[in-house]
C-alpha cells in the first residue's frame, strides 16, 4: 500500500489534470513504446516519456557519445565520451523512474530485426536521423500495425506528424520513395541548433501521450512544421493514399547513411533574384494555397507539396530549377524528390520566400 501511494505521488500533477486522472495514468503504465535512437530527438522523448511512466520503453541504439552531441543530448556528460548511449541512457532513465521497464535493443534497426523489435510495442517513435531508417521504420510499423510518431529537424526548423494511426496516411503517403545513392550532405556543415530537437522531440513525447490515452487530437493526416527562428507553427494535410497502407513485405535494401543523401544544390534568395534577372531559371512554389495568397513571387509556377510528384510533367527536367516554400525545409524534401526523378539542376532557395522579403522586398507581406 505504502508504495502504491508513493507511485501514484509520483503521477500526482498530471493525475490531478481534469480530463485525465488515475484512468489515463493507468493506460500509460500498461503501454509499451519503442524509441528509435537515443540521441538529439531520443533524449527528450525517452526523458519524459520515462518520467511520465510509460510502462514499457524500448531503445534501440548502437552509437557511441561524442562530444559533439552534448550540445543538445543532455542526458549525457563530458565524462561520457565514446561510451555506449544505450547502456548510460538505459542506466539514468531508471533513475529517473525505476518504475519504468527500460528494455535495451543495442543495434542498428535493420530489415532482419526491424519487424520482430517493432511488433513488441503499442506505439514507435522514430527519432532517426537519416532517410534509410526512416522509410525502414515506416514499412515495418505499416506491416505490424504499429502508430508512428515521426520527427525530423533541419538547422531551426522541424517537422512532426504521426503516421499509420487509425487507417491515416504514412510517411510514404508525403515522402512516397527514399532517394538513391548519391552525395552525401555534410551534417556537421549544416548544423543546428541545440534547443531544436528537445522542442521537436518533446512534441513527439506528447503525440505519443495522446494516442496512448485517447486525449487530444494527434497528429493524424497532418504534418506540422515549427520554426524556430520566426516562431511560426504551420499544419498542412496530408492525403493517405491506399497502396501505402498496405505493404507486407520490407524492401530488400534501405539506403541508411548518417545524414541525408542527394545532390541537391543551395541557393540564396540575392542569387534567387540574380537568376530570376537573367531569366534561366524555373521557380517552384510548393507552398499551400492560403500561403501563396498572402504573398508570392510573379515568376513562380505554384504547386503545393503534396502534388509536385503528380504534377512533376508541368516542369523541364532538363532546365534549372529552384524551389521555395516559407522557409526552406518543405522545398528541400521537395528538391530531393525532383532530383531522384532524374531533374538534372534542382536547387532548394535557403530561407525560403521568408528570407526573401527580408532581404529582397521589405515591402512584401510576411506571416
Amino acid at each position: 500500500m505504502i508504495k502504491r501511494r508513493f507511485v501514484m505521488q509520483r503521477y500526482d500533477r498530471q493525475t490531478r489534470l481534469e480530463g485525465f486522472g488515475p484512468e489515463k495514468q493507468r493506460l500509460l503504465q500498461a503501454a509499451s513504446v519503442l524509441v528509435i535512437g537515443a540521441g538529439g530527438l531520443g533524449v527528450p522523448v525517452l526523458q519524459y516519456l520515462t518520467a511520465m511512466g510509460i510502462g514499457k520503453i524500448g531503445i534501440v541504439e548502437h552509437d557511441t557519445v561524442s562530444v559533439t552531441n552534448l550540445q543538445r543530448q543532455v542526458l549525457y556528460t563530458t565524462a561520457d565520451q565514446d561510451q555506449p548511449k544505450i547502456k548510460l541512457a538505459a542506466a539514468r532513465l531508471q533513475q529517473l523512474n525505476p518504475e519504468v521497464q527500460i528494455i535495451q535493443h543495442d543495434t542498428w534497426l535493420t530489415t532482419g530485426n526491424a519487424l520482430e523489435i517493432i511488433g513488441a510495442y503499442d506505439v514507435v517513435v522514430d527519432c532517426s536521423d537519416n532517410f534509410g531508417t526512416r522509410y525502414l521504420v515506416n514499412d515495418a510499423c505499416v506491416i505490424t500495425g504499429k502508430p508512428l510518431v515521426y520527427g525530423a529537424i533541419y538547422k531551426y526548423e522541424g517537422q512532426l506528424s504521426v503516421f499509420n494511426y487509425q487507417g491515416g496516411a504514412t510517411y510514404r503517403c508525403i515522402f512516397p520513395e527514399p532517394p538513391e545513392s548519391g552525395e552525401m550532405l555534410n551534417c556537421s556543415e549544416i548544423g543546428v541548433l541545440g534547443v531544436l530537437p528537445g522542442i521537436i522531440g518533446c512534441y513527439q513525447a506528447n503525440e505519443t501521450v495522446k494516442i496512448i490515452t485517447g486525449i487530444g487530437t494527434p497528429l493524424k493526416n497532418q504534418l506540422m512544421t515549427i520554426d524556430t527562428l520566426h516562431n511560426t507553427h504551420l499544419t498542412f494535410n496530408i492525403t493517405p493514399v491506399a497502396a501505402n497502407l498496405q505493404i507486407q513485405r520490407l524492401a530488400n535494401n534501405y539506403q541508411q547513411t548518417v545524414c541525408e543523401v542527394n545532390n541537391l544544390q543551395s541557393l540564396s534568395v540575392q542569387q534567387l533574384q540574380q537568376r530570376l534577372q537573367q531569366g534561366n531559371l524555373q521557380l517552384l512554389d510548393v507552398r499551400e494555397e492560403d500561403e501563396w495568397e498572402i504573398c508570392h513571387l510573379p515568376q513562380a509556377i505554384h504547386i503545393p507539396m503534396a502534388q509536385v510528384l503528380s504534377r512533376a510533367a508541368a516542369l523541364q527536367p532538363d532546365a534549372p530549377l529552384a524551389v521555395l516554400c516559407h522557409h526552406g525545409m518543405r522545398s528541400r524534401a521537395v528538391g530531393q524528390r525532383l532530383v531522384e526523378l532524374g531533374f538534372r539542376d534542382v536547387y532548394n532557395v535557403e530561407g525560403g520566400i521568408h528570407a526573401w522579403a527580408c532581404a529582397i522586398d521589405d515591402q512584401m507581406q510576411t506571416y
